[in-house]
């Protein structure tokens, strides 16, 4: 057997070199041969036989059963032949495997992309490095257009809040400018107050005049309203309750050089026989939360009646009375001890829709008549209690709910 092993090899040897191409799809036959070069180097190729089907297992007869033949295995380690592709394109034989995997597996191991004598020269010099996240996955073009166009809120405010918060004119009054065309945006005239606008981004003109990139910052204050001021931001009303900041307003430019002076209006209104707390402020958007119903904060009002109070009042007063169609009942109704300074009587009443004069309908559907009418709380603001009397006007500074 070694014998023709041997005359294999040599006849082997006089056809292959190592510049052809090494094919073994035509020994796939064979179960074992040996390929040597001129080189002291020797492989040793075997293939595997097919498996053979289990058999039942039974005990071993020695005198039946062949011993495997031990001397017939190769001496030495076993030397694993490399097929790769040289530089000019055919395939070699190769004891050794290449470079390139040989790199692959240092840098599987030390997890670097840097050899391991360079990454131990440079490891106490160099800075630690960043783990990078995870780049969100990408959506086609498609997919972020839908969003833009129906899901992503667009940037910017609307012109006539903007222009409203720059304290050109009340909302009303800014949108009749743009639809007038007396508004510009980058050139152009627009017509639009919903058109989102961004004044640090944007050029906008008024009338001519350039609108300052700069917004105002909110302003939140309270009041204590004396009696025979109304709650009108109008220019033209001399006892407006937006007149008693001309000081607070004056002074703004010198403690806030470059930004515009707040446009101040009063959430909600008191009339004009009507005093107590009152916000007073340039975010609409507080304003909204603070007066619109569907948030439903209460307000307390303490009532000053003439005559004597009885129990029958405080049952007429908190069954409620109909307003515009609307039945409104209050949520609390509770007479006030009497105070030695004051001989009038005074009741607690305490709603949350805000209707038009809906404290003094109900009360007077009780067959009372109010002397004096004064609101102490709106939601969890309240005026402070060493205030005095309603002549005290105040001013304070509030935090936004």
């Amino acid at each position: 057997m070694g014998a023709t092993t041997g005359i294999g090899a040599l006849s082997l040897i006089h056809c292959f070199s190592k510049s052809h191409t090494l094919s073994f799809a035509s020994f796939r036959t064979l179960p074992r041969f040996t390929c040597s070069f001129s080189s002291s180097i020797n492989f040793n190729i075997s293939f595997a036989p097919p498996k053979p089907k289990p058999k039942p297992k039974s005990e071993p007869n020695p005198d039946l059963d062949p011993q495997p033949d031990v001397s017939s295995e190769p001496d030495g380690p076993l030397l694993i032949p490399w097929i790769v592709r040289g530089e000019d394109g055919n395939l070699k034989l190769q004891s050794e495997p290449p470079p390139s995997l040989l790199k692959v597996i240092a840098t599987a191991q030390t997890g670097t992309r840097k050899d391991s004598n360079q990454t131990k020269t440079t490891a106490a010099t160099s800075k630690p490095q960043k783990i990078r996240s995870t780049a969100p996955p990408q959506h086609s073009k498609a997919a972020r257009r839908f969003y833009n166009q129906n899901i992503k809120e667009p940037s910017g405010a609307r012109l006539s809040k903007v222009l409203a918060a720059s304290g050109v004119a009340s909302r009303r009054s800014c949108e009749e400018l743009i639809f007038e065309g007396k508004v510009t945006v980058n050139g152009s005239v627009c017509n639009t107050p919903q058109t989102r606008v961004d004044p640090a981004k944007d050029v906008i003109y008024v009338n001519g005049n350039r609108l300052s990139k700069r917004q105002p910052q909110k302003v939140y204050l309270a009041l204590n309203k004396p009696k025979g001021y109304i709650c009108s931001s109008g220019e033209k009303e001399s006892k407006s309750v937006i007149s008693l900041f001309d000081d607070f307003l004056n002074t703004w430019g010198k403690k806030h050089p470059g930004v515009p002076t707040p446009r101040l209006f009063t959430v909600g209104r008191l009339d004009v026989a009507t005093t107590g707390l009152i916000i007073v402020t340039n975010d609409g958007d507080f304003a909204q939360k603070l007066s619109h119903p569907s948030f439903n904060l209460s307000k307390e009002y303490i009532a000053t009646v003439d005559g004597s109070i009885y129990k029958r009042h405080l049952i007429a007063i908190s069954e409620g009375t109909t307003i515009e169609g609307v039945h409104c009942v209050p949520d609390a109704v509770e007479l006030l001890p009497r105070q030695a300074d004051m001989q009038r009587a005074r009741i607690r009443i305490v709603v949350h829709e805000g209707r038009k004069h809906e404290v003094r309908e109900l009360v007077k559907s009780a067959g009372l008549e109010i002397h004096s009418l004064k609101r102490v709380r709106i939601g969890g603001f309240r005026l402070p209690p060493d205030l005095g009397g309603s002549a005290h006007c105040g001013v304070f500074d509030v935090k936004p709910i």
